[in-house]
């Protein structure tokens, strides 16, 4: 009994011996893989948002020189500096390990040459298709988010801080987070970068609201509705209220909050308001609730918004 046990000893001791090397070679061919893997993915989601290695690498913070080794695979990041880039890039961590599941670069070129050079009109009828072929899945706790779109001077900002108030959660203006990320005003970001860098941060800014605050009242900007793939994501994360004003409205606001700029012309800024509505109305209209704010006292208007929210399947109401 005594030699079959030291037999048997004899024998795990050289099977773990013998197995040693085979597993560090094993698990030094996966970590190579795991970082091509992710090297790859970074590469391709960075293709789909039409992103440069530098534009991606200054949205992130992070060294371009770093970030060209690892889309090469070489470079080993840590977590921190894969969700700064994930949160850049607007997806989920996840998203870097999961190759296979998504299409090739090739096909994403061959989707934007299709659609290069098409009429704003086009691509709204485009993504439409695209939507309701391949539906957006909405989140689960999307109507604890409520989102205010409008032109500026429909009332996101005041009733959406007494929505807030009454729903005792944190109410955002996504403008502000903007600026905080780009680590600039708004108007600099336009000016320096131009509109495209400006959607980037702005999608940015909207993916970590969604991801940091389950229950908030969000302001949004008014042109966000114009990007199709935002506004998709915005409408799939949260309970969106179109809030409804006239032109002399929306004008005599904007004048209340100290911008003068439209008094020198006020025909003509009329004019600019009813063009822009009337471009952007298709896009509100895809809201969940809309909401005439029009000639109505705030107390009245509020109240209403309240009990509209509250009658759409609980959307609204206080905890």
């Amino acid at each position: 009994m005594e030699q079959k046990i030291v037999s048997i000893e004899r024998r795990s001791t050289a099977e773990r011996s013998n197995a040693t090397p085979a597993s560090s070679a094993d698990l030094g061919a996966s970590t190579n893989s795991l970082l091509e893997t992710i090297g790859k993915r970074i590469r391709q989601l960075r293709s789909q948002r039409a992103l440069t290695r530098k534009a991606l690498a200054e949205l992130a913070g992070v060294s371009e020189r770093f970030l060209a080794k690892l889309e090469g695979g070489s470079g080993n990041a840590s977590v921190l500096f894969l969700n700064q880039l994930t949160s850049a890039l607007g997806c989920p961590l996840s998203d870097l390990v999961t190759d296979g599941e998504e299409i090739e670069e090739h096909q994403w070129l061959a989707i934007r040459s299709l659609l290069r050079g098409k009429s704003r009109d086009e691509l709204h009828k485009a993504c439409t298709v695209l939507e309701t072929h391949f539906a957006l899945e909405q989140a689960p706790d999307r109507r604890e988010r409520i989102a205010l779109i409008g032109l500026r001077g429909a009332g996101k900002t005041t009733l959406g801080r007494m929505l807030a108030d009454d729903r005792k959660c944190r109410f955002v203006e996504l403008t502000q987070v903007v600026g905080n990320i780009a680590g600039c005003p708004v108007s600099e970001i336009y000016s320096l970068y131009g509109e495209s860098a400006y959607r980037r941060y702005e999608r940015r800014a909207l993916t970590a609201v969604i991801a940091e605050f389950p229950r908030a009242v969000i302001a949004i900007p008014g042109g966000l509705v114009t990007e199709e793939e935002i506004y998709a994501i915005l409408r799939a994360s949260c309970f969106t209220v179109w809030l409804q004003a006239t032109p002399d409205d929306h004008m005599s606001r904007v004048l209340a909050q100290g911008d003068m700029r439209p008094i020198a012309g006020h025909s003509e800024a009329i004019d600019d308001l009813e063009h822009l509505l009337s471009s952007r109305r298709e896009h509100y209209a895809q809201a969940d609730l809309a909401h005439d704010t029009s000639e109505k006292p705030l107390a009245e208007s509020y109240l209403q918004l309240r009990e509209r929210l509250c009658g759409a399947s609980g959307c609204g109401s206080a905890n």
